[in-house]
């Protein structure tokens, strides 16, 4: 992809009003430091302009359609996840992520879906998973997705299945010695008396993740930056900037900002109706909670809207069961396509709004 053919995506996506919010943002960032003289009067009216402009960025973002969905299988490889007692999370997550996709293109045949991986093997054939998580995100991007959604199973840090524990049932006495020589003493005391327990594994539930919209601006970093997010560039433009803004400019940063606060609502509201799927079906939804950790690639460094969706848990025998039928696999499918078209009907009912 070339640096500037991907820019010009971006112009031509996002339409002229948000050009304009970087150009008057830039002009007070001008303002402030001293580069430039006005009077009062011309700053107030440039601050008015700002607030139109970025009002108009909010109207043109909500015009956009869904036209690209990426689908993604979690882990993979020698990167098996989570395991069960009979299971692993990447084999689960790989079906359910292809019978995802299959069902999103036999019913939204308007859009693409882009897998990340439909093999065992770590995306790209690469055998790092650090690598790996990179490379989806890039997958992404490169892609020009308007949603990500990457497929994961839960775990507990205990053993699948159950464990056994033990506990005090009672005491005893015994006796003990204590001292050495003619300071020798008998002495009798209480111990416990200890049995053996079977403790069953039962955390189950859903539960989605969404990046975290706050201060740090790390999601930021990657809708921006030159190796990663909208802007990546391919060997050919390698360390050149042709037809690359300067991401160092106020604007830049301004667009960045704007969009990570986009993507948080739109990766919330969508992570709301996956999990209020499931809940119709049954399922025990543990609700949507956000994330920051910088190894969450799939999160981090999308520049979409993007959601992880934890299917339940493979430490539960019942629900390692449930995930690896064709029934439970099939409902989750349901859970999500419902959600989908919900939120894609929304997006629909925003757009001719605006129009």
């Amino acid at each position: 992809m070339k640096i500037g053919a991907d820019y010009q995506f971006f112009v031509e996506r996002e339409s002229k009003e948000i050009i304009e919010v970087f150009r008057i943002t830039n002009l007070l960032y001008n303002l402030r430091i001293g580069m430039i003289r006005t009077t009062l009067a011309q700053a107030r009216f440039t601050a008015i302009l700002t607030l139109l402009s970025i009002t108009s960025f909010h109207l043109s973002a909500q015009k956009q359609t869904i036209k690209t969905i990426v689908v993604d299988a979690g882990h993979g490889g020698t990167a098996v996840g989570a395991k069960g007692l009979f299971s692993n999370e990447a084999d689960i997550a790989l079906d359910i992520a292809m019978k995802l996709g299959k069902r999103i293109e036999d019913e939204m045949e308007d859009i693409k879906v882009v897998y990340t991986r439909t093999t065992k093997a770590l995306p790209g054939g690469v055998t790092s998973s650090r690598v790996a998580n990179r490379l989806r995100a890039e997958m992404a991007n490169e892609a020009r997705g308007d949603l990500f959604i990457s497929i994961h199973c839960n775990s507990t840090r205990q053993k699948a299945g159950g464990w056994y524990a033990k506990r005090v049932i009672g005491h005893k006495n015994k006796v003990v010695y204590t001292g050495k020589g003619s300071k020798r003493k008998k002495k009798t005391i209480k111990v416990p008396i200890t049995e053996s327990y079977y403790v069953k594994n039962t955390r189950h539930g859903t539960e989605t993740y969404i990046w975290a919209a706050d201060r740090s601006g790390v999601k930021s970093e990657y809708i921006h930056t030159e190796d990663d997010g909208e802007f990546a560039g391919d060997s050919a433009n390698a360390g050149t900037t042709a037809g690359m803004p300067d991401m160092n400019t106020p604007e830049a940063r301004v667009r960045a900002q704007l969009y990570e606060k986009k993507y948080f609502t739109k990766s919330l509201l969508l992570g709301t109706y996956i999990e209020e799927e499931f809940e119709k079906g049954g399922r025990l939804s543990q609700g949507v909670k956000q994330r920051n950790e910088e190894q969450i690639w799939v999160l981090q460094a999308t520049g979409m809207p993007s959601v992880l969706v934890e299917t339940g848990f493979i430490s539960n025998k019942e629900e390692e069961e449930y995930l690896n039928s064709e029934k439970g696999q099939d409902e989750v499918v349901d859970s999500i396509i419902n959600a989908l078209k919900k939120y894609r009907n929304g997006a629909a009912s925003q757009a001719s709004a605006t129009n």
